[in-house]
C-alpha cells in the first residue's frame, strides 16, 4: 500500500501517514478534471520522442494522479510518455529522449531524510545524460528535497530542503507568501530557451509557483527563475513518530534565512545531454484544491505555466 503524506505550511506541521492523494499545504488537490490539455500546433508529428515518466521511487506525483494534466499535455504535443517502474539503469534509459522525475520519496516507512535514490542509478542518470540524454527534475519542498538531493549533487545543484517563502514577489490576491511571481515586471523571470520558446507566440511573461524549496546552481547553469533579493529559505526540521500503527512525520520550519542568489529554476548543458530542475512542482501541473476547487498551477488565470511546461520540454527534447 503506498502511503503519501499530508503537509501543511506552519512553523511546525504534523503529517499522518494515511493511503490518500497529497496534500500540500491546503485541503486534499486533486488534477484539474477540465483542464485543457489540447496543443493546437504540436511540436512533434511526424515523429514521437519517447518520455519516461519516473513512477519507481514513491513518486507523489504520477501520469494517472498529480501529473496527469502535464503527461497529457505533452502527449497532445507529440511525444510519446511511458511510465518507468523500474530502478534507473542503462537498459530502462535505452531509446528515452527525455526522463521525467516529479517529487520522487525515500524508501524508509516514513519517506524524509532519505535519498529516493541509490547512488548507481544517480551515477547511470549522470552518465545518460552526460552521452546526450535530457532530465527534467521536479522537486518540492520538505521532504522532496531531501530525497533527491543526491541526484541533484550529480549535477552541481544543491537544494535547500525546506520551503521558500518573499515577502515581496508573491501574488498580492491571495495574500499568500509562498505563492511566487516570477514576471518580466519584477525582473525574475529571466531570458532563457525555456522563456523565450520559438517565437513570440511562445513567449514567457509570468510564471507562479506554490511554495516550494530554494535551489543554488553551479556556474555553468542558467537561472530562468529567479529569487529575489527579498526570498528566503525556512529550513526543515523532521520529526518521526509511530504510534498503533500509525506513522506521523512532525515538520518543523525554521527561521527565514536569506535565499538571495538561489532560483526556482535551473537549466544547463552537461556534457552532451541537458539538464532542468525546478524547486517547486505544482507549477507544471494543473491542480484544484479538494474544497474550494481553487486553481493551483497551469490553470491559474493570467500565467504562463502551461507554455513553459511546453517549452521546458521543446528545449529538452532539442526542438531548438
Amino acid at each position: 500500500m503506498t502511503q503519501n503524506l499530508r503537509i501543511t505550511r506552519s512553523a511546525a506541521c504534523i503529517a499522518t501517514l494515511v493511503p490518500m492523494l497529497v496534500s500540500c499545504s491546503r485541503n486534499q488537490q486533486v488534477a484539474d478534471p477540465n483542464f485543457d490539455t489540447k496543443v493546437v500546433r504540436p511540436a512533434y508529428v511526424n515523429e514521437h520522442p519517447r518520455v519516461l515518466f519516473d513512477e519507481a521511487h514513491r513518486n507523489i506525483h504520477t501520469m494517472r494522479g498529480g501529473y496527469k494534466p502535464f503527461a497529457a499535455l505533452i502527449s497532445s504535443d507529440g511525444y510519446y510518455v511511458t511510465a518507468n517502474k523500474a530502478a534507473f539503469s542503462e537498459k530502462t534509459l535505452v531509446g528515452i529522449r527525455v526522463l521525467v522525475v516529479a517529487n520522487a520519496l525515500g524508501p524508509n516507512n516514513a519517506m524524509v531524510d532519505h535519498s529516493a535514490f541509490t547512488d548507481a542509478e544517480c551515477d547511470t542518470v549522470r552518465d545518460w545524460v552526460q552521452a546526450g540524454g535530457s532530465l527534467l527534475v521536479i522537486t518540492d519542498h520538505a521532504p522532496t528535497g531531501a530525497a533527491a538531493a543526491n541526484l541533484a549533487q550529480r549535477f552541481g545543484v544543491t537544494m535547500s530542503q525546506g520551503m521558500t517563502e518573499d515577502p515581496k514577489n508573491y501574488d498580492t490576491t491571495t495574500s499568500d507568501m509562498s505563492q511566487l511571481v516570477f514576471s518580466r515586471d519584477n525582473g525574475l523571470l529571466l531570458n532563457h530557451p525555456v522563456t523565450q520558446g520559438r517565437d513570440a507566440k511562445e513567449t514567457i511573461s509570468r510564471v507562479m509557483t506554490f511554495t516550494g524549496q530554494s535551489l543554488k546552481g553551479p556556474e555553468t547553469a542558467a537561472t530562468f527563475l529567479k529569487l529575489g533579493d527579498s526570498a528566503v529559505n525556512r529550513p526543515a526540521s523532521v520529526k518521526v513518530e509511530k504510534a498503533q500503527g500509525d506513522t506521523r512525520v512532525i515538520i518543523t520550519y525554521g527561521d527565514p534565512q536569506s535565499a538571495k542568489g538561489y532560483a526556482q529554476g535551473l537549466a544547463m548543458q552537461f556534457g552532451k545531454g541537458r539538464a532542468v530542475i525546478l524547486g517547486e512542482a505544482g507549477m507544471l501541473t494543473a491542480q484544484l484544491d479538494g474544497k474550494t476547487q481553487k486553481p493551483f498551477g497551469m490553470n491559474v488565470p493570467g500565467v504562463d505555466n502551461r507554455q513553459l511546461a511546453l517549452n521546458i520540454m521543446h528545449w529538452l527534447s532539442r526542438l531548438f
